[in-house]
């Protein structure tokens, strides 16, 4: 018999959590299955329209980064063991959801490039400010084409809210 730990079983470190952080998982959950049947049934310049909104009151700084780490955790654990698709699009729509929830301010940036194979592909990724919250890892790969908001950029708008 080897004396080498197993790895815990997904119960048991469920088990092991914190209710913050199940609490924050189960939101999680319900999140990207929303943000999925989102992108499935409309059409993504509405499904994007749903999570555009900003916090009332937006967080002070000092939390920020700490509240974005939690969420980014909290979508790629979920998002690893749904029976679904859950990839940029779901992701970062979650993320902004959740973060808005808690007074982060985010930006989403939806950009285009072509793959290997010259077909185009598309990604999502999210920002708060400076901090990178989700998606942000290869975004440099990708033209930007919109943002949501919009943002301003060299006197006239860049992006009108709607992907191109």
């Amino acid at each position: 018999m080897s004396s080498a730990r197993q790895p815990a079983t997904l119960a048991a470190r469920w088990r092991r959590l914190r209710w913050r952080d199940r609490a924050l998982l189960a939101e999680a959950l319900l999140v990207i299955s929303l943000a999925r049947l989102a992108l499935v049934t409309l059409p993504f310049r509405h499904a994007v329209r749903l999570a555009a909104a900003q916090p009332a009151k937006p967080r002070a700084d000092d939390t920020r980064a700490h509240i974005i780490g939690r969420t980014r955790w909290a979508v790629r654990a979920v998002a690893r063991r749904v029976p679904f698709r859950a990839l940029c699009l779901e992701q970062g729509l979650a993320a902004r959801v959740l973060l808005r929830r808690r007074g982060v301010a985010t930006t989403l940036h939806y950009g285009v490039a072509k793959d290997r194979e010259g077909r185009l592909a598309a990604h999502l990724w999210v920002s708060s400010g400076p901090l990178d919250v989700i998606g942000t890892e290869n975004a440099d790969q990708f033209t930007l084409v919109a943002t949501f908001p919009p943002r301003e950029r060299a006197g006239d708008t860049f992006g009108d809210g709607h992907a191109h």
